[in-house]
């Protein structure tokens, strides 16, 4: 199936139903649209879009915060026959460039929030982009950029004559691998409806349900967990702003049923409700059926706290893959909360397997690198065949990541080929934060390691040699952290001589085995 022909049909079965909500307690604001002003909108950014010259197989950047007008964007760009681009709104302005030079974007979607940092490199970009769209207020918009607004009332309501089949592509979404540097995960139509198909399949969704969106849209996670509701024609809420307050408000209020929540979200509404600072008397919560988490480690203790205070409600945890067109080609599956810890069994229409080196499947016990197989594999990584060859073989995904399966069938991560730290649901790459401290003069050596933390999954840790004859304090290596992002500085400083094999690598696994002191499964949840 093409995934926009879903919204087409959700507008003819349910013009007058809530499609969107958008809440920003903050502010006391909340927008919504029906499936019908989401099928337009969509419809008029697309003819726009083609009246400015936008024809199948050019690439589009969306750099858009959360927000009711991000999906009909999102589908706007698709019904065009062109590639949508979601770009992480956290990329720096270097590696916006990076992202739009690979995709050879020749339009460019964007909010207030990247005015800074487009404007730095915007000489760059004009090397592709031509157009230039802004979703923000006028006042605020740049002289180079056309306003969403006037560029969508120049087009029709009707849904354009671009013929799109399901092997077509449709969208590039930036990953990273081991090095940090983006790559463009290149998905079809057809990737992203199994995608819908799966999300409902794991979760049930019917019209009557309600999502609750808190993630950002840009990642897969989001999205495709979004994709159930979409499959079905229900309603969905984007939450702004992330404070157990504000969550339990927007279910109690909007009345769902569904929420996909981040590991720090779960404890922070966990602490909150021991506390004090919010009651369960004070809300409606009746409709909340399931609570489902993915993108980092899920500690079993959590899960246990939880089902204690909502024993009612149904758990799930996903792990995914950019690369697997998001959630569900692994699941833990509805009722299974005595396997937490394991990140379940095969997904909705995906295979998996454990192989050796030579990529010989293994017997159920024995660790190996972790293969899926399903409809929803990315065709490539754009542009890049070496890297596609070495993650695509014979039919198969390579996810990188060491496991087991267990007795019962259920597949257990034991170890990371890739030294990737997850914490609060984003991925840091430990090289990013080593190159940073390398430029400290009285450094003489330094490695990266993720510990275990019971709300954000892990936290980085810097082991920092200090040159002979020098000093350092951790007063001093925190002022230097802060040349990095907030969520990349170092929680944990330790100064220690860092081990490095007769090749120069570093012995990750020594350091974890000296500072975490556990050789138990360590659980990798992506998405």
């Amino acid at each position: 199936m093409v995934i926009t022909r879903i919204l087409t049909e959700n507008a003819g079965r349910y013009p007058g139903k809530t499609a969107l909500v958008e809440r920003a307690p903050e502010i006391g604001m909340r927008r919504s649209i029906t499936w019908k002003e989401f099928d337009t909108e969509s419809n008029r950014l697309a003819n726009a879009l083609m009246g400015l010259g936008v024809k199948k197989g050019d690439k589009i950047i969306q750099l858009m915060t959360n927000c009711l007008e991000w999906l009909p964007v999102y589908f706007g760009v698709l019904r065009t026959g062109a590639w949508v681009v979601p770009l992480n709104f956290r990329f720096d302005a270097d590696t916006i460039l990076l992202c739009t030079d690979t995709a050879e974007a020749t339009v460019f979607i964007f909010g207030e929030e990247f005015i800074e940092r487009i404007d730095a490199v915007k000489d760059q970009l004009d090397r592709h982009v031509r157009v230039y769209i802004f979703t923000g207020p006028e006042s605020l918009k740049p002289t180079y950029a056309m306003a969403l607004r006037d560029v969508s009332d120049k087009g029709h309501d009707g849904e354009p004559h671009v013929p799109l089949r399901p092997e077509d592509n449709a969208a590039l979404y930036f990953t990273s691998g081991t090095t940090g540097v983006p790559k463009a995960v290149l998905l079809t139509h057809r990737s992203l409806a199994f995608a819908c198909e799966v999300e409902q399949a794991h979760h049930g969704q019917t019209h009557d349900d309600n999502f609750l969106c808190i993630p950002p849209l840009y990642h897969t996670g989001a999205k495709m967990h979004w994709f159930g509701n979409f499959l079905v024609g229900a309603k969905s809420v984007i939450l702004k702003g992330v404070t157990p307050k504000f969550i339990l408000e927007a279910v109690s209020e909007e009345k769902v049923s569904i929420v996909w929540l981040l590991v720090p979200w779960a404890h922070d509404i966990l602490i909150a409700l021991e506390n004090g600072d919010v009651s369960l008397a004070d809300y409606d919560l009746s409709a909340w059926r399931l609570m489902h988490i993915g993108a980092q480690p899920v500690p079993p203790a959590l899960i246990e706290k939880w089902k204690a205070v909502f024993p009612d409600q149904d758990y799930d945890t996903n792990y995914g893959l950019t690369e697997a067109a998001g959630p569900g080609c692994v699941h833990l599956g509805l009722g299974n909360e005595h396997k937490v810890g394991a990140i379940g069994i095969p997904g909705h229409g995906w295979e998996c397997r454990v192989v050796d080196g030579d990529m010989n499947p293994l017997p159920g016990g024995e660790t190996g690198e972790l293969l899926v197989k399903g409809p929803g594999m990315m065709v490539a990584y754009y542009r890049n065949p070496e890297e596609t060859a070495k993650t695509l073989v014979n039919g198969w995904l390579r996810t990188g990541d060491m496991a087991r399966i267990d007795e019962s069938g259920f597949i257990w991560l034991v170890d990371r080929k890739k030294d990737l730290i997850i914490t609060g649901g984003e991925n840091i790459f430990p090289v990013e934060i080593e190159n940073h401290f390398m430029h400290h003069d009285h450094i003489q050596d330094v490695a990266v390691i993720g510990l275990p933390d019971e709300r954000l999954g892990e936290v980085v840790a810097v082991i920092v040699q200090v040159k002979p004859g020098r000093t350092l304090t951790e007063k001093e290596i925190q002022d230097f952290s802060l040349g990095l992002p907030r969520y990349k500085r170092p929680r944990k400083i330790i100064f220690d001589d860092v081990p490095r094999n007769p090749t120069g690598k570093i012995e990750k696994p020594v350091l974890r085995r000296r500072y975490i002191g556990e050789t138990r499964d360590v659980t990798r949840l992506f998405i």
